[in-house]
């Protein structure tokens, strides 16, 4: 029995491996645009795809991140300035874009500009630290989308929406992974509903990589700053030695688990774009694969366990309140 089960295992594997491995044609003749270029992913799928023969619109939120990439890459490349917060920036790009593309559509949209901060315990947090990140990694990737979705179907293209693996599991406080879970629920609806068009919507969820959202130098000075304005009652609940040791824990813990190899995120946007038959939703690193996932189809009082057994040192003292 589970000798047929095994065999049934490997032939579906190598049939999706053979599925998988057909790519589109004439790259050249196809636009690809993508949000959040400046640096980490974004930055590195421009190059790669461009060496690949496409037609890159690359959309920056600073000069210097323009003036990088057309320093390295084809003159294909076009550049566009990018704030994904600011709906009169999404609609002049866009109208760029249309003039590039013309009656050919654009192929793919590439929804990568995100934010890792502020996150922090939830009652360290106000409204506006939600709302901040919000606009970026959920409501810039609905803007952005809705601003091109006519191409895309002039195109039959494809959407590939970067959320996280902490779309699916949250084992720490803040927006961050309210607006990636925001991101799964677009990008589900915005599949269902584009497939009669002929539009395919892919998934990047990543575990941690070592990008600008896993900063630790970012996470401390921020993590410093929320607890500098909290009022004295609630730092008294957490303790005297909560943020010290919450910051060590980060550090070690970062340290040990983050991956540096970017490139195998950016080859699943790359098969996501490029392929003939692309998956549905692509889980790049280790540790979204065999914990991260896992967990999250754990029951919840496990999965709580387990999150407090990665972080012992950082429960706040609450048996002193």
């Amino acid at each position: 029995m589970y000798l047929y089960i095994l065999g049934l295992l490997a032939y579906w594997l190598a049939y999706r491996w053979y599925k998988e491995k057909e790519r589109v044609t004439n790259k050249e003749d196809k636009y690809v645009y993508i949000t959040g270029c400046d640096t980490g992913f974004g930055h590195l799928l421009v190059r790669h795809l461009d060496t690949l023969g496409f037609s890159v619109i690359a959309g920056c939120y600073t000069e210097k991140g323009e003036d990088e990439l057309k320093k390295i890459t084809s003159d294909r490349l076009t550049t566009v300035h990018l704030d994904v917060t600011d709906s009169e920036s999404v609609s002049k790009a866009a109208a760029l874009i249309q003039t590039l593309v013309g009656q050919k559509g654009l192929w793919a949209l590439v929804n990568n500009a995100g934010v890792g901060q502020p996150s922090g315990p939830t009652d360290w947090l106000t409204i506006d630290d939600y709302k901040s990140m919000l606009a970026v990694n959920l409501c810039g990737v609905i803007d952005v989308t809705l601003s091109v979705l006519p191409l895309i179907k002039k195109a039959r293209g494809r959407v590939v929406n970067v959320a996280s693996v902490f779309g699916r599991i949250t084992p720490f406080g803040g927006p961050y992974c309210v607006s990636k879970y925001g991101v799964e629920a677009f990008n589900d609806s915005l599949r269902i509903n584009t497939a009669p068009f002929g539009i395919k919507v892919a998934c990047i969820e990543p575990g941690l990589f070592k990008t600008n959202v896993t900063d630790t130098g970012l996470m401390n000075n921020t993590l410093r700053r929320l607890w500098d304005r909290l009022p004295q009652d609630v730092k008294d609940d957490y303790g005297p030695d909560f943020l010290e040791d919450s910051l060590k824990i980060l550090d070690q813990r970062f340290a040990m688990i983050t991956d540096g190899d970017l490139m195998k995120v950016v080859g699943c946007m790359e098969h996501a774009i490029s392929a003939v038959h692309p998956r549905t939703r692509y889980s790049p690193g280790w540790d979204a694969k065999f914990f991260w996932l896992p967990v999250s189809y754990m029951p919840s009082c496990i999965a709580d366990i387990i999150f407090r057994t990665i972080l012992p040192e950082v429960t706040p003292k609450v048996s002193s309140l």
